[in-house]
């Protein structure tokens, strides 16, 4: 919930659908899911775009948290760590396992670092923190060992 006043409308929603308190009942039979297919690399094209939509999303969700605000508007959705966490995890594996970009081109740090400053350029004329939450956003983006939770790498930075 993005706002603790939304809670009444979600759960009306919510009780009339699942009444109870699980779906354990509610089994889907005609689905098989094994190892294998949770193994499985997805196909599915990686644009310059989509890339610097992870970072540019994810630094603005950072120097956010940053600031002590933790639900964001981004782009007209509400964002909060989760979206933060996706965007650099993606971005990550893509560095990781030398995904290729629909354009041929090899995702590399080198690539995610020149896109960390581009947008820091673009977003570096604003107040705030985007100077900390870009050197820390990279960094995770990049490291080679994959870091854990995003704000435990921000939290001595927390105003």
């Amino acid at each position: 919930m993005a706002h603790p006043g939304l809670v009444p409308v979600a759960k009306e929603i919510f009780d009339e659908h699942m009444p109870g308190p699980n779906q354990i009942s509610r089994k889907r039979e005609d689905v098989h899911i094994t190892a294998k297919d949770l193994l499985t690399v997805p196909d599915g094209t990686i644009t310059e775009a989509g890339l610097r939509w992870n970072i540019d999303v994810g630094l603005q969700y950072l120097e956010a948290w940053l600031r002590g605000v933790g639900c964001v508007p981004i782009y007209n959705l509400m964002e909060d760590a989760a979206t933060a966490e996706i965007c650099r995890t993606q971005v990550w594996q893509w560095v990781k396992y030398g995904a290729k970009l629909a354009d041929g081109r090899t995702v590399t740090a080198q690539m995610v670092n020149q896109a960390v400053e581009d947008q820091l350029a673009k977003m570096g004329k604003q107040t705030g923190q985007f100077a900390r939450a870009a050197q820390i956003f990279g960094q995770m983006m990049t490291s080679p060992d994959f870091p854990e939770f995003l704000t435990l790498a921000a939290y001595d930075y927390i105003d």
